[in-house]
């Protein structure tokens, strides 16, 4: 547990260069709260009893109730039997969401407001499944039982419904690859500085190209009726 706990702080250390010291980490980090409490609760909500097996309603009633209270102090939702690997950050964090049958990698980093959630009602594997080494924007939802590759960047306010293979930039809504493989192997190096400001935008480039056809038709119409005036 201890281990643990060094590896949660150093791992903000390396991700938060905001962060000036343990203790901002241990009073200011709800991001590092709710991973560690996570961590316990993981634990506690996966165990195998034995023949103390009838104690396990009972221990997971009171694991979500103390799960619901670091919701409520941290505004992080992160249901216990949820799957986080290690080297996971949570920046700033309000309004994060990780539903219950989620799967997160190493090396991930969401940002506030991410949502991994799911669109179904039935008792199956609902939630994304998150490789490793991957990057959220703030505000993006990831939604269903989904794969998502290694070192994928969701760009801010994406909404992702689909598969999105690895080393692939995602953006939009509904999320669309905008960079894959050799295109973004550039901003490996990088990627827990997801630069959203540099976020392609390619709704713009579509109405932008829209309208160069539309003036390009509107020309050619002009011709025409200028041929047709003059015969």
């Amino acid at each position: 547990m201890f281990r643990t706990f060094q590896e949660e702080i150093k791992n903000i250390y390396r991700k938060d260069p905001a962060c000036n010291s343990i203790f901002e980490i241990l009073f200011c980090y709800p991001g590092f709260h709710a991973i560690l409490a996570h961590r316990i609760f993981h634990v506690l909500w996966t165990k195998d009893y034995g023949f103390l097996a009838f104690l396990k309603p009972l221990t997971k009633f009171i694991v979500r109730v103390s799960a619901h209270v670091i919701k409520i102090i941290t505004g992080i939702e992160i249901h216990p039997a949820a799957q986080i690997g290690k080297d996971f950050f949570i920046d700033h964090g309000t309004g994060v969401v990780i539903g219950e049958t989620t799967i997160i990698g190493d090396n991930v980093t969401l940002y506030q407001g991410v949502t991994l959630g799911g669109v179904s009602t039935k008792k199956e594997k609902r939630h994304p499944t998150l490789a490793s080494n991957i990057v959220v924007g703030a505000g993006a939802k990831v939604l269903g039982n989904i794969d998502i590759g290694d070192y994928v960047q969701v760009g801010a306010n994406s909404v992702v419904l689909k598969d999105i293979p690895s080393y692939s930039t995602v953006v939009g809504i509904p999320g669309r690859i905008v960079k894959m493989n050799g295109e973004l192997k550039e901003c490996i190096d990088n990627i827990d500085n997801l630069e959203h400001n540099k976020t392609p935008d390619f709704v713009g480039a579509t109405l932008q190209a829209m309208q160069e056809k539309i003036e390009s038709l509107e020309a050619e119409l002009k011709d025409i009726k200028s041929k047709k005036a003059e015969a």
